[in-house]
């Protein structure tokens, strides 16, 4: 039987410092806590070697996406019959940042998005959080109808030219493709409605809004294309592996790749 490694916090900085975290970057994290094996001190070690490492001129930021606020019939209500539909859309609760959790974003995310100094971005399905010195800059002005794009916090930590840093999961968890996906052309793009219940003017309601339909399906494939053309930092830590890249390339390896293989 296979025993689970047992990871301190310096083993975290160590690795973190291995793949070249430094003092004063801006980096989007995706973690997968159970991947690692067993973290001593759990999701809060993690957050705490992450803001260490990037220090007070730094910036951590991560997905903290709610996304059972959207319509039933987007499939997020899965396990419920479509006959309580009606009741969902009438009921569930509008999102408020400093309340909703997150939806199956992990551990490390939901304590992130609770984290004393974090800011939180107010889209009520996608909204995003960080800490440091750029995260008002990050997280302000999350329009509704534009997720993951050029008003969004993928976009501003690409115009601060900012890094990824996947922690023990794959490419199919990297928001930042999303931004590819915005700014690629390719034949089955397309809008589609949503809708999330929202606070407006004090009052509960339920909005419809339009966004660039959300397709990962591919990205997988673009995270194994990027890393036998560019250079992703990498190292093992306990059962896990760490991945850490610089944004823009990433992004603009992605545009390319899904205007050339994307039907």
């Amino acid at each position: 039987m296979n025993e689970r490694p047992i990871i301190l916090k310096q083993d975290l900085l160590e690795g973190l410092q291995s793949i070249g975290i430094e003092k004063g970057q801006s980096i989007m994290v995706h973690t997968s806590l159970s991947s690692f094996g067993y973290v001593c001190g759990g999701a809060q070690v993690i957050i705490e070697a992450l803001l260490e490492g990037v220090g007070e001129e730094g910036t951590i930021m991560m997905p903290t996406q709610s996304w059972k606020n959207l319509d039933p019939s987007y499939g997020v209500h899965w396990e419920e019959p479509e006959k309580w539909w009606p009741l969902i859309r009438e009921h569930w609760p509008a999102y408020d940042k400093d309340i909703t959790p997150t939806n199956t974003m992990g551990a490390v995310a939901e304590m992130f998005r609770k984290w004393p100094g974090t800011l939180r971005s107010d889209h009520p399905a996608r909204s995003v959080a960080a800490y440091g010195k750029n995260a008002k800059y990050l997280v302000s002005q999350h329009d509704l109808s534009d997720i993951f794009g050029e008003t969004s916090p993928l976009a501003k930590l690409y115009e601060i030219d900012g890094y990824v840093l996947l922690l023990g999961t794959g490419y199919d968890k990297n928001t930042s493709l999303h931004l590819a996906d915005v700014r690629a052309n390719y034949p089955s793009k397309h809008m589609e409605e949503n809708s999330s219940a929202m606070m407006v003017n004090g009052k509960r309601e339920w909005v419809t809004y339009s966004t660039l339909y959300v397709d990962g399906e591919d990205f997988e494939e673009i995270g194994k294309a990027f890393e036998e053309t560019m250079t992703v930092n990498k190292v093992s830590l306990g059962n896990a592996q760490l991945r850490f890249m610089k944004q823009r390339e990433l992004v603009d390896f992605a545009i390319e790749w899904i205007e050339q293989y994307r039907k």
